[in-house]
């Protein structure tokens, strides 16, 4: 008999990252999927398009006691009327509500997905808070399942959560890579017109160098982008696409945000969902960033082919294999820039290492075995 699976998440932006995919293979194996969010219009598009039923409930990202307890009574209302198997928090924010409502109420199987760990770029009074809240989540948990390895590792270190309680899927991931249909670099034409938009036409021998994430500090953007400074100067023949949205929390310094919209090397796209198209028509994928929680947009990246450039931070030390599928930088415009010279000096090398970073993919990270493992788990 299938299983009432009730996911909450903050945003609608994570679904298809946390989720995607795994929603049909769920539905096809009877279970019913409820996702409660943030409503938008994007969350009932979304519901429409993976058959899941939305559940709108306003969470706030920030920490807000009377927008919070007012999340919790109203979910803790729906669940003691729909009987509900498994509840599943997904970040921080998403988990406290969602198990501090299931606990309230006796729901039997309550999982917190830790897929980063937020505290790690903080100080102070707010780092104590935020990892007495992962503590907290972890004990109203019947199960904490984190994303990688060095998640995994950090966790244990921290006394975040109890031993017996916290796990890996395979070898870390919440979702997989579906390195076969849709990051596949023989299923996508490569196509720069799709960069038509831009503020100059990039010639045939332009070097793409391309970013995906929410365009933040914590990604190590204020550092790239200095670092872009420095490899502008003495090449013509680059450009940077930064793609992802922008966020009021730990946002860009006016002055990056000024230089990025100003330097005709440099395009901001937004939010891109079909991003396997932008990915084609790249020649290095960077992410510089100082924490993740297993960086999917390097996975994808990986998968079509891309060598990839990255912090060793928690997260991503996890995602590439040093020297062979990427190289590690430290989070300085002056290394940043070096490692991107040095693979735009090497093609051959990197081209070896696209090739390499999908077989690491392939061989670690395809979706089915990481769904069948949380089947059993939910």
């Amino acid at each position: 008999m299938g299983k009432k699976i009730l996911h909450v998440v903050n945003i609608s932006f994570v679904i298809p990252y946390y989720l995607g995919e795994q929603i049909d293979y769920f539905n096809s194996k009877g279970h019913s999927i409820i996702i409660a969010c943030s409503p938008s219009k994007d969350f009932f598009e979304y519901s429409n398009k993976k058959s899941f039923t939305p559940l709108p409930l306003e969470i706030k990202r920030s920490f807000s006691i009377i927008k919070d307890l007012v999340a919790i009574f109203k979910l803790t209302m729906y669940l003691k009327n729909n009987p509900i198997d498994t509840v599943v928090g997904h970040t921080p924010k998403g988990a406290l509500i969602a198990l501090i409502s299931a606990w309230l109420t006796g729901v039997p199987n309550r999982i917190y997905f830790r897929h980063g760990l937020l505290f790690e770029t903080t100080s102070g009074l707010k780092r104590i808070f935020l990892k007495f809240i992962e503590k907290i989540t972890s004990q109203m948990a019947t199960k904490i399942i984190c994303v990688s390895p060095s998640v995994l590792e950090v966790s244990i270190q921290q006394k975040l959560s109890p031993l017996f309680k916290t796990i890996i899927l395979n070898n870390g991931t919440c979702n997989g890579i579906d390195a076969i249909k849709k990051f596949n670099p023989q299923n996508v034409s490569k196509n720069r017109d799709i960069l038509n938009g831009l503020k100059e036409r990039l010639a045939p021998d332009v070097k793409i160098i391309g970013f995906v994430g929410r365009l933040v500090k914590d990604k190590g953007l204020v550092e790239l982008l200095d670092a872009w400074k420095i490899l502008s100067e003495k090449n013509n023949k680059i450009h940077l696409l930064l793609i992802g949205p922008k966020e009021e929390r730990d946002s860009l310094p006016e002055e990056c945000i000024s230089y990025a919209r100003d330097c005709k090397s440099i395009s901001i796209l937004g939010l891109i969902k079909e991003i396997e198209s932008y990915y084609s028509i790249m020649d290095i994928f960077i992410l510089p960033s100082y924490r993740e929680g297993f960086p999917t947009v390097i996975l994808e990246a990986s998968a079509m082919e891309l060598p990839v450039i990255c912090s060793s931070k928690t997260g991503c030390i996890d995602s590439i294999l040093e020297n062979e599928t990427g190289l590690f930088t430290s989070i300085t415009p002056e290394d940043i820039a070096q490692k991107i010279q040095h693979l735009l000096n090497h093609p051959n090398k990197a081209k070896e290492m696209g090739k390499k970073g999908r077989q690491f993919i392939i061989k670690n990270f395809l979706p089915k075995s990481i769904w069948e493992s949380l089947e059993k788990i939910y």
